[in-house]
Protein backbone atom coordinates (compact mmCIF):
# COMPACT_ATOMS: atom_id res chain seq x y z
CA UNK A 1 0.00 0.00 0.00
CA UNK A 2 1.90 3.12 -1.14
CA UNK A 3 0.30 6.76 0.04
CA UNK A 4 1.60 9.41 -2.25
CA UNK A 5 1.25 13.25 -2.19
CA UNK A 6 -1.33 14.84 -4.10
CA UNK A 7 -0.96 15.01 -7.97
CA UNK A 8 -2.47 17.73 -10.22
CA UNK A 9 -2.98 15.16 -13.20
CA UNK A 10 -5.19 13.46 -11.01
CA UNK A 11 -8.19 15.40 -11.94
CA UNK A 12 -7.48 14.97 -15.41
CA UNK A 13 -7.21 12.08 -15.55
CA UNK A 14 -10.87 12.01 -14.34
CA UNK A 15 -11.99 14.18 -16.85
CA UNK A 16 -10.66 12.24 -19.62
CA UNK A 17 -12.31 9.03 -17.72
CA UNK A 18 -15.42 10.61 -17.09
CA UNK A 19 -15.89 12.04 -20.44
CA UNK A 20 -15.30 7.80 -21.64
CA UNK A 21 -18.12 7.07 -19.01
CA UNK A 22 -20.49 9.70 -20.03
CA UNK A 23 -20.68 9.04 -23.57
CA UNK A 24 -20.94 5.31 -22.93
CA UNK A 25 -23.60 5.36 -20.11
CA UNK A 26 -25.51 8.48 -21.74
CA UNK A 27 -28.67 9.28 -19.99
CA UNK A 28 -28.12 5.60 -17.80
CA UNK A 29 -26.13 7.69 -15.52
CA UNK A 30 -27.57 10.06 -13.62
CA UNK A 31 -24.86 11.57 -12.23
CA UNK A 32 -20.58 10.59 -12.51
CA UNK A 33 -18.76 11.97 -10.23
CA UNK A 34 -14.66 11.89 -9.27
CA UNK A 35 -14.69 10.55 -5.43
CA UNK A 36 -12.16 9.25 -2.98
CA UNK A 37 -8.59 10.94 -1.71
CA UNK A 38 -7.69 11.76 -5.51
CA UNK A 39 -10.88 13.91 -6.12
CA UNK A 40 -9.62 16.24 -3.12
CA UNK A 41 -7.06 18.93 -4.36
CA UNK A 42 -3.93 18.52 -1.81
CA UNK A 43 -4.91 15.17 0.05
CA UNK A 44 -2.57 12.52 -0.10
CA UNK A 45 -3.53 9.72 -1.91
CA UNK A 46 -3.33 5.97 -3.44
CA UNK A 47 -2.99 6.64 -6.69
CA UNK A 48 -6.06 5.32 -7.97
CA UNK A 49 -9.22 7.46 -9.95
CA UNK A 50 -12.27 6.22 -7.75
CA UNK A 51 -15.76 7.26 -9.43
CA UNK A 52 -19.22 7.26 -8.67
CA UNK A 53 -21.95 6.31 -10.89
CA UNK A 54 -25.00 7.10 -9.92
CA UNK A 55 -27.97 5.47 -11.45
CA UNK A 56 -31.53 5.35 -11.03
CA UNK A 57 -31.86 1.69 -10.43
CA UNK A 58 -29.97 -1.21 -10.65
CA UNK A 59 -32.07 -3.12 -12.80
CA UNK A 60 -32.08 -4.13 -15.32
CA UNK A 61 -28.27 -4.15 -14.38
CA UNK A 62 -27.09 -4.33 -18.17
CA UNK A 63 -28.21 -0.91 -18.91
CA UNK A 64 -24.47 0.10 -16.95
CA UNK A 65 -22.78 -3.53 -16.70
CA UNK A 66 -22.57 -3.73 -20.83
CA UNK A 67 -21.46 0.10 -21.35
CA UNK A 68 -19.06 -0.36 -18.70
CA UNK A 69 -17.81 -3.86 -19.74
CA UNK A 70 -17.63 -2.23 -23.88
CA UNK A 71 -15.32 0.00 -21.98
CA UNK A 72 -12.85 -2.89 -20.93
CA UNK A 73 -13.81 -2.34 -17.09
CA UNK A 74 -14.50 -5.88 -15.13
CA UNK A 75 -17.27 -6.12 -13.32
CA UNK A 76 -16.84 -7.72 -9.76
CA UNK A 77 -19.88 -9.16 -8.80
CA UNK A 78 -18.62 -11.01 -5.81
CA UNK A 79 -17.94 -7.66 -4.12
CA UNK A 80 -19.70 -8.03 -0.58
CA UNK A 81 -20.80 -4.48 -0.85
CA UNK A 82 -24.28 -4.97 -1.59
CA UNK A 83 -25.08 -1.14 -2.33
CA UNK A 84 -23.36 -0.85 -5.28
CA UNK A 85 -22.13 -2.42 -8.23
CA UNK A 86 -18.45 -2.36 -8.37
CA UNK A 87 -16.05 -2.45 -11.92
CA UNK A 88 -12.40 -2.23 -12.05
CA UNK A 89 -9.93 -1.79 -14.49
CA UNK A 90 -8.79 -4.51 -17.07
CA UNK A 91 -5.98 -6.26 -16.35
CA UNK A 92 -2.58 -4.28 -17.31
CA UNK A 93 -4.43 -0.77 -17.29
CA UNK A 94 -4.14 1.89 -15.11
CA UNK A 95 -5.69 1.66 -11.45
CA UNK A 96 -9.30 2.43 -11.66
CA UNK A 97 -12.08 1.82 -9.76
CA UNK A 98 -15.99 2.26 -10.43
CA UNK A 99 -18.65 2.61 -7.74
CA UNK A 100 -21.47 2.50 -9.39
CA UNK A 101 -25.13 3.30 -6.81
CA UNK A 102 -28.76 4.21 -6.39
CA UNK A 103 -28.91 8.20 -6.73
CA UNK A 104 -30.25 9.16 -3.70
CA UNK A 105 -28.84 6.30 -1.48
CA UNK A 106 -27.15 7.08 1.85
CA UNK A 107 -23.94 5.26 -0.14
CA UNK A 108 -23.99 7.54 -2.68
CA UNK A 109 -24.40 10.80 -0.49
CA UNK A 110 -21.72 9.54 2.08
CA UNK A 111 -19.25 9.15 -0.64
CA UNK A 112 -20.39 13.21 -2.18
CA UNK A 113 -20.53 14.79 1.16
CA UNK A 114 -17.19 13.38 2.66
CA UNK A 115 -15.73 14.70 -0.45
CA UNK A 116 -17.06 17.89 -0.37
CA UNK A 117 -16.25 18.30 3.53
CA UNK A 118 -12.59 17.47 2.66
CA UNK A 119 -12.32 19.82 -0.13
CA UNK A 120 -14.16 22.72 1.50
CA UNK A 121 -11.76 22.06 5.05
CA UNK A 122 -8.22 21.30 4.72
CA UNK A 123 -7.04 20.77 7.94
CA UNK A 124 -9.70 17.81 8.17
CA UNK A 125 -8.36 16.61 5.03
CA UNK A 126 -4.79 17.18 6.18
CA UNK A 127 -6.07 15.02 9.23
CA UNK A 128 -7.20 12.23 7.14
CA UNK A 129 -4.10 11.78 5.23
CA UNK A 130 -1.84 11.57 8.31
CA UNK A 131 -4.23 8.89 8.92
CA UNK A 132 -3.76 7.37 5.73
CA UNK A 133 0.07 7.94 5.89
CA UNK A 134 0.27 5.90 9.57
CA UNK A 135 -2.23 3.07 8.85
CA UNK A 136 -0.44 2.16 4.90
CA UNK A 137 2.97 2.34 7.18
CA UNK A 138 2.02 0.08 9.75
CA UNK A 139 -0.09 -2.27 7.42
CA UNK A 140 1.70 -1.86 3.76
CA UNK A 141 0.35 -5.36 2.66
CA UNK A 142 -2.71 -5.72 4.25
CA UNK A 143 -5.62 -3.81 2.53
CA UNK A 144 -8.31 -5.03 4.87
CA UNK A 145 -6.74 -3.77 7.95
CA UNK A 146 -5.75 -0.47 5.92
CA UNK A 147 -9.08 -0.17 5.90
CA UNK A 148 -9.98 -0.57 9.55
CA UNK A 149 -7.01 1.30 10.84
CA UNK A 150 -8.78 4.80 8.62
CA UNK A 151 -12.30 3.25 10.19
CA UNK A 152 -12.45 5.55 13.55
CA UNK A 153 -11.09 8.72 11.96
CA UNK A 154 -13.50 8.59 8.72
CA UNK A 155 -16.61 8.33 11.46
CA UNK A 156 -15.23 10.99 13.03
CA UNK A 157 -15.26 12.93 9.66
CA UNK A 158 -18.30 12.13 8.53
CA UNK A 159 -19.99 13.22 11.91
CA UNK A 160 -18.29 16.76 11.41
CA UNK A 161 -19.24 16.80 7.61
CA UNK A 162 -23.04 15.84 8.58
CA UNK A 163 -23.14 19.06 11.13
CA UNK A 164 -21.84 21.11 8.40
CA UNK A 165 -24.20 19.82 6.23
CA UNK A 166 -27.10 21.07 7.87
CA UNK A 167 -25.44 23.82 8.86
CA UNK A 168 -25.19 25.26 5.94
CA UNK A 169 -27.66 23.40 3.93
CA UNK A 170 -25.13 21.35 1.70
CA UNK A 171 -26.74 19.76 -1.43
CA UNK A 172 -24.18 17.95 -4.37
CA UNK A 173 -23.89 20.01 -7.01
CA UNK A 174 -23.88 18.65 -10.52
CA UNK A 175 -21.96 15.91 -11.28
CA UNK A 176 -18.60 16.16 -12.44
CA UNK A 177 -18.99 14.70 -15.67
Amino acid sequence: MVIVDYDPAWPVMFADLGAGLRRALGDVAVRIDHIGSTSVPGLAAKPVIDVQISVGSFDPPAAFTAPLEGLGFVYRDTNPDRTKRYFREAPGRRRTHIHVRREGSFSQQFSLLFRDYLRGHPAAAAEYAAVKRRAAAVFADDRKAYGEAKETCIWDLIRRADAWAQDTGWAPGPGDS
